[in-house]
């Protein structure tokens, strides 16, 4: 029938999509970001599946009568490692599938 898309050719196209996408998530996962805060007095690594993978403290930082501050430099530091993250995992899968990802209706991937 003409104007119909090749359905076999399009499902071909969309499993190859699926492996990229699977090889992605999993080369994610080895993937590093950093953030950091306090002129980088404090810093969180997080992978590209938004996991945090590490966090490093100055000894300058560590003062008991300012433990509020330190909190907040931590939490700052992790905010800004895990949107590096998820940022690292958006480009990543936008160039795995194309750019067609975010044109899939109904396509939900967490993170993305």
């Amino acid at each position: 029938m003409p104007g119909l898309p090749n359905m076999q050719g399009m499902m071909k196209q969309l499993q190859k999509m699926q492996e990229a996408m699977a090889r992605v998530q999993q080369e994610l996962e080895t993937r590093t970001v950093t953030g950091d805060a306090g002129g980088g007095m404090v810093s969180v690594t997080a992978n590209g599946k938004q996991r945090i993978t590490a966090i490093r403290i100055d000894k300058e930082v560590v003062n008991p009568a300012e433990i509020d501050m330190l909190e907040d430099l931590v939490l700052a530091a992790a905010n800004k490692a895990l949107e590096e993250s998820a940022k690292m995992a958006q480009e990543e899968m936008t160039r795995a599938t194309g750019g067609m990802l975010p044109n899939i209706p109904g396509l939900n991937i967490p993170g993305i």
